[in-house]
């Protein structure tokens, strides 16, 4: 499972979408007229069963459970509630039972997929970790975890196969070495997104780093923040390359520079994907890092007392500011939570800097940081251990992951480079990986994940793989970004893919086969585009899974023969007839 939503796909077979040329599609909030479970307007009475839960025992207490008791009596010994809700406060999920394909996701109740072992979540919040730390990831990988980790895209690990009885040690290894996995899934705020290089890039603008330790020690783990209506997303940044996908967070700060205040903060809420995708908006608020901390928690705050409780799938940052609006909300924000105005301030603009922070580059001390891929996140432990040898190896102790699955080892001297380069490529860990390899993201897809349709992982790696080999030939201007996601929730983010691939039941041939639905053009602001948009679909526009690698190198060969002049493959796909996209 990946950074995942916990909303289950419905139908196998989604309906089609239809021809889709929007930067951004309508998200209608709930109807007016009802309670829609506003604690700020309907009072906290729970107004679905999940809400219940929540109100019944405190989702954080279930921790004391697992150490008292099941851990000690094993999986069949846990309560339905904490089982299904309280433990994601843990970073918990069950992961998927072996053996059930793909057609049948729709058709079982969630105690018939589930196996009796958990996928857990380490809250990681962009931070930089030790050698030291990485290790004793890798050790609970090989140990508890049947030597599986993935770098998920929110900068986390992710373990597999972890059995409750062993939860009590793997949380004692991990906070004696300062990691946690508290509210890294539920209806929290979730581990946030920050710039892999804060604090070393050379054209940083700002350096984020303050503002997501003062966040990370004052808020996280407060209960107070423990019970929101869904899930609540931060990005923070202050590289000029906007590596933190801020369009597709709840609340975002971006470095910019106003003329007369300095370096800050854009702020920018809203923003989330899933099966109704919606980009963020600028509220034209400008943050001084002073200031950074406390907006965060009035925003969070806002999304605690007016979020729609009533509906789960109504229950995002989303629905009330397609509600409210962005000068409304900020409106609330001053008024009733901050008690004063924020400046006016500049929109972030990107520069020609590479976001995925992937190669060799020197950092503002004269040292350098060293960005490599081990292939859509999946990394394991004995890998990871691997990873923090090399690192004390070349002088190192700080390793940090990225939100394109990736890892950057810090604070290389010169002489130290090409000795930790040849490490990472020996163990796979490509630190020039050819184009596909570079910009293909998958979620965790079939093999753990309760949701999931289709198998995501292995295939995109493969694929991948024959995709720079048959395309070698081809002179592409810039990696073209392919994600692969198992269901229709977006953990793997295919609306803003250059090619995004939403996994379903499909017919072919009068048979029912994994495949996916096409979703072209999309992507989010960098050099090459000035504003983000969702990628289009093509009615009735389907592939079989086995049949990806031929789709993805005959669209590609038809964008570069029918470019226009310094076209990007969005605008491409934008205009291009549909028939020139199957």
């Amino acid at each position: 499972m990946s950074e995942t939503s916990v909303t289950a796909p419905s139908p196998t077979t989604q309906p089609d979408e239809g021809a889709q040329r929007t930067s951004q599609r309508p998200v209608r909030p709930p109807r007016a007229g009802r309670s829609n479970g506003q604690w700020a307007v309907d009072g906290r009475a729970p107004l679905n069963p999940n809400e219940t839960v929540k109100q019944l025992s405190p989702p954080l207490e279930v921790r004391q459970r697992v150490e008292e008791r099941y851990a000690l009596e094993g999986f069949d010994s846990i309560d339905p509630d904490d089982l299904h809700v309280r433990l994601r406060w843990w970073g918990l999920y069950t992961q998927r039972k072996p053996g059930i394909d793909g057609g049948r996701t729709a058709q079982l109740d969630v105690t018939e997929l589930e196996d009796s072992y958990f996928m857990q979540r380490v809250r990681i919040d962009g931070a930089v970790l030790s050698a030291e730390q990485v290790e004793v990831l890798g050790e609970i990988s090989t140990t508890f975890g049947r030597d599986t980790a993935d770098i998920t895209d929110r900068q986390n690990i992710q373990f597999h196969w972890i059995r409750v009885e062993d939860l009590p040690e793997i949380w004692r290894r991990l906070e004696e070495v300062g990691l946690s996995t508290i509210v890294s899934a539920g209806d929290t705020p979730r581990a946030f997104l920050l710039s892999p290089v804060a604090g070393i890039a050379a054209d940083e603008i700002i350096d984020p780093t303050p503002v997501a330790e003062a966040i990370r020690r004052t808020y996280i783990g407060d209960p107070e923040l423990a019970n929101l209506p869904r899930k609540f997303k931060t990005a923070i940044t202050g590289h000029p390359s906007l590596d933190i996908v801020h369009e597709i967070n709840d609340i975002s700060l971006v470095g910019v520079v106003h003329p007369e205040l300095g370096p800050g903060y854009d702020l920018w809420v809203g923003g989330a994907l899933s099966t109704a995708p919606r980009l963020g908006e600028r509220l034209g608020a400008f943050v001084t890092p002073e200031q950074a901390a406390e907006v965060w928690y009035a925003t969070i705050r806002i999304f605690r007392d007016y979020g729609y409780r009533r509906l789960r799938a109504k229950a995002r940052m989303k629905f009330l500011l397609a509600e409210w609006g962005p000068q409304r909300f900020r409106q609330v924000l001053q008024d009733e939570y901050l008690g004063y105005e924020l400046a006016d301030g500049p929109a972030p603009r990107s520069t020609a800097a590479r976001a995925d922070h992937l190669g060799v580059h020197e950092q503002k001390d004269g040292r350098f940081f060293i960005g490599a891929s081990p292939g859509v996140g999946r990394i394991g432990g004995k890998r990871l251990s691997a990873v923090a040898r090399l690192a004390r190896s070349a002088g190192s102790d700080r390793i940090r992951f990225t939100p394109l699955q990736n890892l950057l080892i810090l604070d290389v001297e010169k002489d130290e480079v090409d000795e930790l380069v040849a490490g990472l490529e020996a163990l796979d860990l490509q630190v020039t990986p050819r184009p596909f390899r570079r910009a293909t993201l998958a979620c965790t897809g079939i093999e753990f994940c309760k949701f999931a349709i289709v198998e995501t992982k292995d295939l995109a790696s493969r694929v991948a793989a024959e995709l720079d080999e048959r395309l070698a030939d081809l002179d592409l201007d810039r990696p073209l970004s392919l994600n692969v996601n198992g269901c229709p929730n977006s953990c793997a983010r295919i609306q803003i893919a250059d090619i995004g691939l939403k996994g379903q039941i499909i017919t072919v041939d009068g048979k029912r086969v994994p495949g996916f639905q096409v979703h072209l053009g999309g992507g989010l602001a960098d050099s090459g585009r000035e504003e983000a948009g969702l990628g289009r679909t093509v009615r009735g526009l389907k592939v079989p899974a086995d049949g990806v690698a031929d789709y993805v190198e005959r669209i590609t060969r038809r964008f570069v023969a029918a470019r226009h002049d310094g076209e990007t493959f969005a605008q491409w796909a934008h205009r291009a007839d549909e028939e020139e996209l199957v």
